[in-house]
């Protein structure tokens, strides 16, 4: 090859240099696409876990509405109290505040004995497989801080998520898929941030797919496989050279390894994303192609099939199909929303059970905050933020199944017993998955920083 052949010509002589290519590949690296360049890695004792399937519900889930039950809280329904805290005495309308009890049933519907309201009854049968912890409590109120928290384990300042530190600790298991990717139609709270790797190498961030139509586009190839990686291997040697002529330069390096992993991806993607595989009893079971079920079903059934195939990180974001889960001017919006996502999550636990998979996929489900026991009326139909106390679970491998784990006091409005902030619950998730929480560190502008900052402590009354 000539010496004055310039590259810009030569990436336009290229077939996978085409328009449709090159649109694949912006499309890729708009949407934050991970570019695998660590093969799985080992971890700092062995792990209980190897893939993890992270469900985040939007808004604020209401615990005492949900697997949270409250006898004395119907008791004392219309009760005035008075809450020492400057997020009530301050707030506009709450100088004086009422606690206000359900309206939903609880009921015990599995072995282990847990009580479930009447919002799950298909995963309340499920229950023995879940260490649910009652006692969470974050730091902030305002939807962006506490999802960026939950996500990100800082409340006010972009930081890592905690899929990009998985990722960065463990690598992937399969070099032609993403090792993060988001399930996510909606936007939620604080955007992209939720997935980006910040100052975490390129390769650890996250791909949000939105769309179950067209998850990826211009995913198919339009030549043939031997034709296009001929081309790639001669793009990559020319791209080499022109690094070597530059130094090191991670910008380069990371468009580099995209038209890999985009070449890899065009072999293994399609069939991840192609539902058609499925039986119609499996789609049933998830309620896929019904409503009001079947966004979620969808985002459950992938879930399965991302894991199924080596993805490492695997999060379903749930905002509603209509608004999400901040329910200020009715609680019946809950019931609306849980319609939508009970008949699919249980069967993601069903399925993955009856598969072997949960044996070492790991099910998170939480949400940023709690809702309020009370309001500034007894009758209010709706509840406000509630950082104090809240409700999330795991399941699947290493987990402590069909166990409850610490508690509020009476009237659901305090983490009383055996509390769990965000650091330890995120600290908890790493161990299982078979990382030290203090050692997974990464070095940033003269600091060692971390998911759980410098805090939080390993849960062990949900490890099996």
């Amino acid at each position: 090859m000539a010496n004055n052949f310039h590259r810009r010509s030569f990436l336009g002589s290229m077939v996978v240099g085409s328009p449709l290519f090159y649109g694949f590949i912006r499309h890729l690296e708009a949407n934050s696409f991970p570019l695998n360049d660590q093969l799985d890695q080992v971890s700092h004792f062995p792990a209980k876990a190897k893939n993890i399937i992270f469900i985040f519900f939007s808004g604020g889930v209401s615990h005492i509405d949900s697997f949270d039950p409250k006898p004395a809280l119907t008791k004392d329904h219309g009760k005035q109290v008075k809450l020492d805290h400057p997020e009530i005495k301050d707030r506009p309308g709450y100088e004086k505040i009422f606690l206000k009890k359900t309206t939903l049933p609880f009921s015990i519907a599995n072995a282990a004995g847990i009580p479930v309201s009447s919002l799950f009854p298909n995963l309340a049968k499920g229950m023995d497989r879940i260490a649910l912890i009652r006692s969470m409590h974050t730091d902030h109120s305002n939807h962006y801080n506490a999802t960026l928290g939950m996500h990100t384990g800082s409340f006010n300042q972009a930081r890592p998520s905690i899929g990009s530190w998985v990722s960065y600790g463990l690598g992937t298991l399969n070099n032609n898929l993403p090792s993060f990717l988001v399930l996510a139609p909606q936007d939620p709270y604080a955007g992209t941030q939720l997935w980006a790797s910040d100052f975490l190498p390129g390769p650890n961030q996250g791909t949000r797919v939105s769309s179950m139509n067209s998850p990826i586009p211009d995913l198919i190839p339009h030549l043939p496989r031997d034709k296009q990686s001929a081309e790639l291997n001669l793009l990559l040697r020319r791209d080499r050279r022109h690094e070597m002529s530059r130094g090191t330069d991670p910008q380069l390096n990371a468009r580099m390894k995209s038209f890999e992993t985009a070449f890899g991806m065009q072999m293994e993607a399609p069939g991840a994303f192609n539902l058609s595989q499925e039986t119609m009893s499996t789609k049933n079971a998830y309620g896929f192609g019904m409503e009001p079920t079947n966004s979620f079903a969808w985002q459950c059934l992938q879930a399965r099939r991302l894991v199924e195939r080596g993805v490492r990180f695997v999060e379903i974001i749930h905002t509603g199909s209509s608004g999400n889960w901040d329910s200020h001017g009715d609680m019946k919006d809950h019931e609306r929303l849980a319609q939508q996502v009970d008949k699919p999550l249980a069967a993601l636990l069903d399925d993955l059970s009856q598969r072997g998979m949960l044996e070492d996929t790991l099910v998170v489900w939480t949400t940023e905050f709690g809702r309020t026991p009370f309001n500034n009326t007894a009758n209010a139909p709706g509840r406000e933020h509630h950082p104090w106390a809240f409700s999330s679970w795991l399941a699947g491998a290493g987990v402590k199944a069909g166990t409850i784990y610490g508690g509020t006091d009476e009237h659901g409005v305090r983490s009383v017993d055996q509390p769990v902030h965000v650091h330890d619950f995120h600290a908890t998730i790493l161990h299982l998955l078979g990382m030290d929480h203090t050692r997974l560190t990464y070095r940033h502008s003269g600091r060692d920083y971390r998911l759980t900052d410098v805090l939080g402590e390993v849960v062990q009354g949900v490890i099996a």
